[in-house]
C-alpha cells in the first residue's frame, strides 16, 4: 500500500530510470548484500529488537527492505520515486511517497530506527533533509545515515547517480548539527575499496548518446566467477574492522545518531 506525503520529481535526485531499470542487477550485487548485512549487524549492536517500527528514507530498489523484513523487523519504506514504490509494492508492505526536501505532514508518526542509506548526498540541502529525518525518529530513537566518502573520489560514477558530493567526517558532522540529534558513532567502511576507486577516478564509461542508467549499470558489472566470492570476502572482513572503529579510511561513512 502507497500513502503519499508529497510528491517531486525523483529525476532531480537520482535518475528515476536507474531506480526502475537496474532492480535485479541491484539486487545481485554484492555491495548492496554487504551493505544489508552490515545494517543488520549494526541495528543488533544497537540493541533495536525486532518489535522496533523502523522507516527507510530512500528505500529505491527495496533491497533493505527485503533483508530487513527477512530479518523479522516492521518496516516501512520511503521514496520519492512513485515508479519505484509501484515496483516493489505489495500488500504486506507499507510504504510512503514523500519528498524530503519538502515539510513532513504535521501527523507524520515517529520510529524508533530512522534510515537514510546514501541519500542526503543527492540533494542540495542536506542540513535541511536530516532535520526531518530527526523529526522522524521518536524520543530516544536511532537515526543511521550512510554517505559515500572521500571528496577526492568523486567522479563520473557520483555524477550519473545525481550525487551533489562526497564527505568527510567533519562535513558529515556539519550536516547533522543543528538538527536536534546527537552523534554516538561514526565509521568508516569500505577501507579495501578506496584505493581502487581511487585508481579509476578518471575513468569515464558514457558513450555517445547513452543515458544515466546505461552508464551506471556498465560500472555494476561484476568480473566473473570467483570474483563474487571475493568480493564477498573482503566485505565481510570490512565489516568487522567498520563494526570495531578499525577502519581509518573508506568509500563510506556511517553516522550513528540519538534523538534525545
Amino acid at each position: 500500500m502507497i500513502q503519499s506525503w508529497s510528491r517531486g520529481v525523483a529525476d532531480d535526485n537520482m535518475g528515476e530510470a536507474i531506480l526502475v531499470e537496474l532492480a535485479g542487477k541491484v539486487a545481485r550485487h554484492p555491495w548492496w548484500a554487504a551493505r544489508g548485512r552490515l545494517l543488520l549487524a549494526l541495528l543488533s549492536r544497537l540493541g533495536d529488537s525486532r518489535d522496533s517500527r523502523v522507516i527507510e528514507v530512500g528505500c529505491g530498489w527495496g533491497t533493505n527492505l527485503t533483508a530487513l523484513e527477512r530479518a523479522g523487523y516492521h518496516v516501512v519504506g520511503l521514496d520519492i520515486s512513485r515508479q519505484s514504490l509501484e515496483r516493489i509494492d505489495r500488500p504486506d508492505r507499507q510504504l510512503i511517497e514523500a519528498d524530503l526536501t519538502q515539510d513532513l505532514p504535521a501527523d507524520a508518526p515517529q520510529y524508533d530506527v530512522v534510515l537514510a542509506l546514501d541519500v542526503i548526498e543527492h540533494v542540495d540541502d542536506d542540513r535541511a533533509v536530516v532535520r526531518r529525518l530527526a523529526q522522524l525518529a521518536r524520543p530516544g530513537g536511532h537515526v543511521i545515515v550512510s554517505v559515500p566518502a572521500l571528496p577526492e573520489l568523486f567522479s563520473e560514477f557520483d555524477s550519473v547517480q545525481g550525487h551533489r558530493r562526497r564527505y568527510t567526517p567533519e562535513t558529515l558532522r556539519a550536516a547533522i548539527d543543528g538538527s536536534g540529534l546527537k552523534i554516538e558513532r561514526m565509521m568508516w567502511w569500505g577501507q579495501w575499496m578506496a584505493r581502487i576507486l581511487g585508481r579509476r577516478k578518471s575513468a569515464n564509461r558514457a558513450r555517445p548518446g547513452e543515458g544515466n542508467a546505461q552508464v551506471y549499470a556498465r560500472y555494476l558489472t561484476v568480473p566473473p566467477w570467483p570474483a563474487p566470492l571475493l568480493l564477498d570476502l573482503m566485505y565481510r572482513m570490512d565489516q568487522g574492522r567498520t563494526l570495531a572503529g578499525r577502519n581509518k579510511t573508506g568509500t563510506s561513512l556511517f553516522a550513528v545518531a540519538v534523538k534525545p
